[in-house]
């Protein structure tokens, strides 16, 4: 099953993510099929930057986004809000 999560990047207490589309039993920072965005939760307003049409192309294939990412998509409008 593919799932669109975050990895990892940035140095030690320092933590920004990229949005990447990964098989769900590859490690967190293992390999994954594209980078589709980033993520940085120390800026202020948090950076969040993603290509919304690779992840609606990724979605209607059958990705599933992690709980993380799914509320980041929602709140950036590119996924309704799930009950």
């Amino acid at each position: 099953m593919l799932k669109i999560r975050l990895r990892r990047t940035g140095a030690k207490k320092q933590p920004a993510y990229r949005v990447v589309v990964a098989e769900s039993t590859a490690p967190r920072d293992g390999t994954f099929l594209e980078i589709l965005g980033h993520y940085n939760p120390l800026t202020t307003p948090t950076t969040f930057v993603v290509k919304d049409e690779r992840v609606q192309h990724w979605l209607e294939r059958g990705a599933q986004p992690t709980e993380r990412v799914a509320r980041l998509l929602t709140a950036r409008g590119i996924t309704a809000a799930s009950s």
